[in-house]
């Protein structure tokens, strides 16, 4: 079988009902960059975001589906202090949940965008 030649990853996508909405979310919100912001159609475009700093970028992607399920992402954010970014997060309006803590694993919170998609935030270990 042959090995594979993937480096990385760039972009992950997620279904957002309004993407002019989603795009303030995560810009205004979160504070997130905006990487790109192209028309794809009359309807859509494509629009990347992501931390400063980091490779990979989200695609919000105009939802196909009318009744906009919220999505179990699975995408988790690292951050330094999970109780400090918690706190600021809260803080500027975002939907989060409790800190979670167990022996061995990293201290964590998830949150949902307004379209109710989950991301978690993750206390980076040494």
């Amino acid at each position: 079988m042959p090995a594979t030649t993937i480096t990385n990853i760039h972009t992950v996508g997620i279904d957002v009902r309004d993407q002019d909405a989603a795009l303030d979310f995560y810009v205004d919100t979160l504070g997130f960059e905006k990487r790109l912001d192209a028309p794809i159609s009359d309807e859509m475009r494509w629009i990347e975001v992501a931390p400063e700093g980091i490779t990979p970028s989200i695609a919000l992607n105009l939802s196909e589906d009318p009744t906009g399920e919220p999505n179990d992402t699975g995408i988790r954010f690292l951050v330094p202090d999970v109780d400090a970014e918690h706190a600021a997060m809260a803080e500027r309006g975002v939907d989060v949940g409790e800190v979670l803590r167990w022996d061995g694993v990293p201290a964590m919170y998830s949150f949902d965008d307004p379209d109710g998609n989950r991301f978690y935030i993750v206390e980076e270990t040494q």
